[in-house]
C-alpha cells in the first residue's frame, strides 16, 4: 500500500516494481485505499482467467439443467441492452437445451 502522492513522485520505481513482481498496488488518498494498479499483462491473465472460470460455470450450470433457454437470454439481452420493442430473437432458432 502506497500513497498516491508517493506513487506520483517515484513512478518509475512503482512502474517497474509491477513489471518485476506482477502484483497490483493499492494507492490512497488521504488514508484511503482509492485506486489499484497494475501491470497490464497481469491484468489480462486475470481478465482470462476470469472469463475461463464463467465459461466452466456455465457449462457446470447447463450440466445440472440450470441452463436458460435461448428466448430467456434473448429477453435478457434486449432488457440488458435497452433494445426494447426491437426484438432481435422470436423463436426462430430451436431450443439449446
Amino acid at each position: 500500500i502506497y500513497s498516491l502522492t508517493d506513487f506520483q513522485r517515484n513512478a518509475k520505481d512503482h512502474v517497474d516494481r509491477l513489471i518485476k513482481t506482477k502484483r497490483p498496488e493499492v494507492l490512497t488518498v488521504k488514508g484511503k485505499a482509492q485506486v489499484i494498479v497494475q501491470d497490464a499483462r497481469a491484468y489480462e491473465q486475470i481478465v482470462e482467467e476470469l472469463e475461463t472460470i464463467k465459461k466452466v460455470n456455465a457449462a457446470a450450470a447447463f450440466d445440472r439443467d440450470e441452463g436458460r433457454s435461448v428466448q430467456e437470454f434473448f429477453d435478457e439481452f434486449e432488457k440488458k441492452h435497452e433494445l426494447a420493442g426491437e426484438k432481435i430473437y422470436a423463436g426462430a432458432l430451436p431450443s439449446c437445451r
